[in-house]
């Protein structure tokens, strides 16, 4: 809430600087992707369902140290475990984690975004739409090792809500918010800027920025849900934002890019699309779909060199317990 006692985030601040400075010397190298490079050329099924209480999980990582696929929960504001043989187990349960949206793993370290919609168990009514932070946690320790606040970087009169980060190599986050203009920028310190707003690109009468990814060349791919559009950022002409276009209206949630193709989900959670650009993703196409096999899907990760997407049941929280993680076909 921007709103927030200011001698609590003083407080805040004292509290975690010591531990930014550690973490800033053990970051710095991570790289973009999550940690499927490092993964074992595991055999993993098609179709992984699992059983784990009104999760609702909206974003998904894979961490080669647990051999495990991660997993965030919009009611229970807590991270969660999935193997390749279906078993669910609880991993972090702060109370600083409201609602668990996007989540990248880079080693031993988990950055997650915070917001909260009203849909959680912790949610603070005066909160909703009103909190969009970063929070970082060590993998081993389980630990918040960060909680840097990004709603205050906003006027108090906007809505906000961080949606879904992606790391570059120098251990950089870039979040986006889906109902404010921007994208957020967090340096390995925890240093927090709005790296780029736009009122035209980024906004939306409903739900705006969603998903986001780093491409190796050296830009952001964001995906507009409400403009049903993907647009590039160039981090080396000054934060330049491009429309790609070729695709047809493409209203994407979680970006995924393997071997320089982008997996799209898409259609309200009912498909994810491979989208191909041969021009540096000045424009691209569709070149296949994969639907009938999604409900209510949200965001994938690359593993062993294959998309695994996250069967979340979004748009219908109520008390559901089966959900799954699809490969792309």
């Amino acid at each position: 809430m921007k709103q927030k006692n200011l001698l609590s985030k003083l407080l805040i601040l004292k509290q975690f600087h010591f531990v930014q400075a550690l973490l800033l010397i053990s970051i710095i190298g991570l790289s973009s992707c999550e940690d499927h490079r490092d993964s074992p050329n595991a055999n993993f099924p098609e179709r992984i369902n699992f059983i784990a209480d009104r999760q609702y999980p909206e974003g998904i990582a894979y961490s080669s140290q647990l051999s495990k696929f991660l997993i965030t929960s919009i009611p229970l504001g807590k991270i969660g475990t999935v193997g390749p043989d279906g078993r669910y187990e609880d991993l972090i349960n702060a109370p600083e984690l409201v609602s668990g949206i996007g989540m990248k793993v880079a080693g031993s370290r988990i950055f997650v975004c915070n917001s909260d919609r009203g849909l959680s168990v912790k949610s603070v009514k005066a909160d909703s739409l009103q909190t969009a932070e970063l929070l970082v946690f060590d993998l081993n320790t389980k630990q918040l090792l960060r909680r840097t606040v990004l709603d205050e970087l906003i006027p108090a009169a906007e809505r906000n809500f961080a949606n879904d980060v992606t790391l570059a190599p120098d251990g950089t986050a870039y979040v986006t918010d889906s109902f404010s203009p921007v994208i957020y920028k967090v340096n390995p310190d925890g240093m927090a800027s709005v790296l780029v707003r736009d009122n035209v690109n980024f906004s939306s009468p409903n739900f705006g920025l969603n998903g986001i990814l780093y491409h190796p060349d050296g830009y952001l791919i964001v995906a507009n849900t409400g403009q049903g559009k993907l647009f590039k950022v160039n981090l080396k002409n000054n934060n330049s934002v491009s429309e790609i276009t070729g695709t047809g209206t493409l209203p994407g949630d979680g970006l995924t890019l393997l071997n320089n193709d982008l997996y799209v989900v898409t259609g309200s959670g009912t498909r994810v699309a491979q989208v191909r650009s041969t021009d540096n993703w000045q424009t691209a196409s569709v070149v296949k779909i994969d639907e009938g096999v999604y409900t209510g899907a949200t965001t994938s990760v690359a593993v062993n060199n294959q998309i695994y997407t996250l069967n979340a049941r979004i748009g219908a929280i109520g008390a559901a317990k089966d959900f799954s993680i699809q490969r792309f076909r």
